[in-house]
């Protein structure tokens, strides 16, 4: 397996309940990730993860720092089940909060503290997202360019370049229908409503920003020991204040996953893992570089795969 490799891990919508279970009952490294979660938040984060029920699951305080904790254990997983048949990643990357999984495991940002940011980046998204109805929407069939020219003007904004063909678009209620149907006169095919509580990645989570920009302040960000690429600029991060004004920017900043996903092909980058719940990003790199070879590791059924 000496292709040249990065890891990426998936963002909030692919929680599930009892994600990783089969593997935190195998793994002995897999299962203390799951007893640092607890404890770092003071709270049985692992039974809501492992029993739900699926509406507390989905509840973005909980959902987030779920789907990092069942990312990091499935990847502490891998390490210990692969050693030395996976090679070292030569980037990371994670969509929206996949980014701090992608911290993580670069050894930017300590797992513990990466789970009480997040816990509270949650907290402070869902506030920001009740204070104002909004929604995402993504269109199929429009072009990035397209997409930014139906929403000027309208107040919504682009919140994903996730690949040539799906661009979401977001923002207040009445301005994403606006955009929505700019976006159809301009050719979009489909208009797919999401099912998320606000527009995330928009001027709507400005509420958000003062908070998580004084923890971000506080939070000590190591210098990554591999490339992570960030969002907002499908570039690498190379310093901890890098790092922390990309957190910034994120939260109403637009994700450029297919960006992202291009600067590594570009840079020799021949496999993608996907770690964590569900595929999407494996589906959405399979479109962006076309022939690319892709695993995703979402159990222990994938981990055996491997040897």
């Amino acid at each position: 397996m000496s292709a040249i490799t990065a890891f990426v891990f998936p963002g909030q919508g692919a929680q599930e309940v009892g994600m990783a279970a089969d593997v935190v009952i195998a793994s002995p490294a897999a299962n203390a990730v799951f007893e640092e979660a607890d404890d770092a938040l003071g709270t049985s984060l692992s039974r809501v993860i492992l029993e739900g029920p699926p509406d507390e699951l989905l509840r973005s305080h909980n959902a987030q720092p779920a789907i990092l904790t069942a990312s990091v254990a499935l990847l502490r997983a891998l390490e210990e089940h692969t050693r030395d048949l996976m090679p070292e990643p030569a980037y990371v990357a994670g969509h929206s909060l996949g980014e701090y999984t992608a911290l993580v495991a670069a050894g930017s940002l300590d797992f513990a503290q990466a789970l009480r940011l997040v816990r509270r980046r949650g907290e402070l998204m869902q506030a920001a997202a009740e204070a104002t109805p909004s929604g995402m929407a993504a269109l199929i069939g429009l072009t990035l360019e397209a997409a930014r020219a139906a929403c000027e003007g309208t107040g919504a904004q682009v919140a994903n370049a996730n690949s040539e063909q799906q661009i979401v678009i977001a923002g207040p209620a009445a301005s994403l229908a606006a955009a929505i149907e700019r976006a159809k006169e301009a050719g979009a095919r489909r208009a797919l409503p999401l099912d998320v509580a606000g527009a995330f990645h928009t001027e709507v989570m400005r509420p958000a920003q003062d908070e998580m920009d004084q923890l971000f302040a506080e939070t000590v960000f190591a210098t990554p020991a591999v490339p992570v690429i960030g969002n907002t600029t499908g570039m690498p991060l190379g310093s901890g204040n890098e790092i922390r004004a990309e957190l910034a920017d994120q939260l109403c900043g637009c994700v450029y996953w297919q960006q992202s996903i291009e600067y590594m092909a570009a840079d020799g980058v021949e496999r993608y893992v996907e770690i964590g719940p569900g595929k999407a990003l494996t589906g959405l790199i399979k479109r962006i570089v076309v022939g690319a070879e892709t695993m995703a590791i979402g159990d222990l059924d994938a981990l055996a795969a491997l040897t």
